[in-house]
């Protein structure tokens, strides 16, 4: 018969305590998770998803807004949609305004992050200098090109007749031929500030050993940027490039201050038709929130689209690289 030293530590035929669910929870720590998830959670049902069905709810009714006046109409804002010159017209005015913000505001971004980079006085500086246009809403953003792109007394004018760059004020904002360009150099100035963020992000976290490396190599500065850093930037280039393409193609609000989609329908972006459409501003003296309300769905499906064919794109470069 074995003899146990301390009693406590002999074999006992109990059956094991069983484990409380709440104490399992607290130990795994998903109770405290679940805590935490629960006010996005919330505000993203409340924000998004409720938005989102309630508009299923009105694709198929003349609504403008007052309950005695909904009218089912079938599918008439279907083919209504697809008459709609207007309509398509304002996507490719999308398409045309996402292509030409990309092509500046990503290298932009990029040029100025490697600067940033350099460690240079001063650079902490320009880093809150260059990303403060993010932070100003919108709407300020609109009314300070107002100004600075204004035909009698704009700031632009002035400095390049005071230059001798030009006889006579250029119509920045009444002249089609240009004012998508105006359009272009706010959506710039006011965003880049904010992928510039992400790429100084990316590059604090490549090693400084291998810049070392490199130059000990004799690489030059151009070869370091494109063998080195551009590479290893891959990944956050990838989300930058995605959030760019997204956020371009909802812009809206900063070209409803500037330009409310003038002159004419040169700069009437998709977002911007749906918004005067669904309450009743700009030419649409009656609100359509009914047919607004597919247009919205149309936008996102347009949108998804871009984005998958994006990261389709992007994930067939990963596998040949």
């Amino acid at each position: 018969m074995t003899k146990y030293v301390n009693p406590q530590l002999a074999p006992t035929n109990r059956p094991p305590r069983p484990v409380n669910k709440k104490m399992r929870l607290k130990e795994s720590g998903s109770l405290a998770s679940a805590l935490m998830l629960a006010p996005s959670i919330f505000f993203l049902l409340v924000c998004s998803v409720y938005p989102f069905i309630w508009i299923f709810r009105y694709v198929t009714y003349n609504y403008d807004g007052i309950p005695a006046h909904t009218r089912y109409t079938g599918l008439r804002n279907f083919t209504t949609m697809m008459a709609d010159t207007k309509f398509w017209q304002s996507v490719g005015t999308t398409f045309e305004y996402a292509l030409w913000k990309l092509l500046f505001i990503i290298p932009i971004a990029l040029v100025v992050a490697v600067l940033l980079n350099q460690k240079l006085r001063g650079s902490g500086f320009f880093r809150g200098v260059y990303f403060m246009p993010t932070v100003i809403s919108s709407s300020i953003s609109g009314m300070i090109f107002t100004f600075i792109f204004a035909t009698g007394n704009g700031i632009i004018n002035g400095i390049m007749q005071n230059l001798g760059l030009m006889n006579q004020p250029v119509g920045w904002l009444t002249d089609t031929s240009v004012v998508m360009a105006a359009v272009i150099i706010m959506s710039v100035w006011a965003g880049f500030g904010n992928y510039m963020l992400y790429f100084v992000t990316g590059m604090t976290s490549i090693s400084e050993d291998v810049y070392e490396s490199s130059r000990i190599d004799g690489a030059n500065g151009v070869q370091t940027f494109f063998k080195i850093t551009l590479p290893m930037l891959a990944p956050v280039l990838k989300v930058v490039l995605m959030l760019a393409i997204t956020g371009a193609f909802k812009d809206y609000e900063a070209i409803m201050v500037l330009t409310n989609g003038g002159p004419g329908t040169r700069t009437n972006v998709m977002f911007l038709y749906i918004y005067n459409l669904i309450f009743g501003t700009g030419a649409n003296s009656a609100r359509q929130i009914g047919y607004g309300a597919l247009l919205s769905l149309a936008a996102a499906v347009i949108v998804g689209a871009v984005t998958i064919i994006y990261n389709l794109v992007a994930k067939k470069l990963d596998d040949v690289v």
